[in-house]
């Protein structure tokens, strides 16, 4: 039984309780650096439904990241974090309406304690709430953002729809679209704008190298408090067959996680990965891959603590 919030032991990748990372499953927010919780809702899609059991199946594929130090960073990020595993928030599937305020109300003792938010969705409609949540705390966020979909659809009436959200949020000032950036995009639709943020379609990425996405990100975040986002199907269907919405031609695993390495210096605050989708995974490639990228925006974020201190 885990009593230490840091540090790494050695357990069986195939037994044991399935929190993310084996981390302590704790409401008790005393001490914590970081606290990771799922929002297994999946109510606002528009196609395949499924992501409420994303959670469930990122924390069991997180148990072949959970020991020992993490490639290429040559460092176990809970050497220097204390985290938890916080569970879940508590959706009621029936009244999807209530959800905004579920979710803010589950994540604000979280972020008010000043601990780093991982949060594993669940579809995107959740990281709206989420948005609202830590905007409250720290005030209107720069913004990165993995996807084949800008989500920015016009919606007159505020649908409960995943792929409107970040429009609502740019329309409530929660992020701030001159410091907002888009990665991997492959999709469009009649109406849409560019809501002032950068977008590095996924041509652009193809062509270019990391370190050359990278620095466009920073140039446009800038040192601003920041949001990371990571759909999963920002990853090519190869690669990331279990989500909701796939598009071909999308990033490979070690694109989107060689631009992520690249961005140590930027003051990330909190983060999200959503989509996945377990009913459509092929050998849980999907799952571990979402696994990957939250266990390395765990060592983004204990690579930015480290030098701070």
């Amino acid at each position: 039984m885990r009593t230490d919030l840091k540090g790494t032991q050695c357990e069986n990748t195939f037994a044991g309780a399935l929190s993310f990372m084996r981390r302590k499953y704790s409401r008790d927010l005393a001490g914590v650096d970081v606290a990771v919780t799922g929002i297994p809702f999946d109510c606002a899609v528009s196609h395949r439904p499924g992501a409420r059991f994303g959670p469930a199946a990122i924390r069991k594929a997180s148990a072949h990241f959970a020991t020992g130090p993490i490639w290429p960073w040559k460092f176990d990020p809970f050497d220097t974090l204390a985290a938890i595993d916080y569970g879940d928030c508590p959706v009621d599937y029936a009244d999807a309406p209530s959800i905004d305020a579920t979710i803010q109300a589950h994540v604000r003792p979280i972020v008010e304690s000043g601990a780093y938010l991982l949060s594993l969705g669940g579809d995107y409609y959740c990281s709206y709430p989420l948005l609202k949540a830590v905007a409250a705390v720290h005030g209107p966020l720069a913004f990165i953002h993995f996807d084949a979909h800008r989500d920015v659809e016009p919606s007159d009436d505020r649908v409960q729809d995943h792929g409107a959200i970040f429009g609502y949020a740019i329309e409530d000032g929660v992020i701030d679209p001159k410091k907002s950036v888009q990665i991997g995009i492959r999709t469009t639709f009649e109406g849409e704008g560019d809501f002032g943020m950068t977008i590095l379609g996924a041509d652009k990425v193809h062509a270019s190298s990391p370190g050359e996405i990278a620095e466009i990100v920073r140039k446009v975040v800038g040192d601003n408090k920041t949001y990371l986002t990571f759909d999963i199907d920002c990853l090519d269907p190869a690669f990331a067959p279990g989500t909701g919405t796939p598009v071909p031609g999308g990033l490979s695993s070690y694109q989107a996680l060689s631009i992520r390495r690249e961005l140590t210096d930027i003051n990330i605050v909190a983060s999200d990965l959503v989509e996945v989708l377990p009913a459509h995974d092929v050998v849980d490639i999907t799952a571990l891959a979402a696994a990957m990228v939250c266990a390395e925006m765990l060592c983004l974020r204990a690579a930015r603590v480290s030098r701070k201190s």
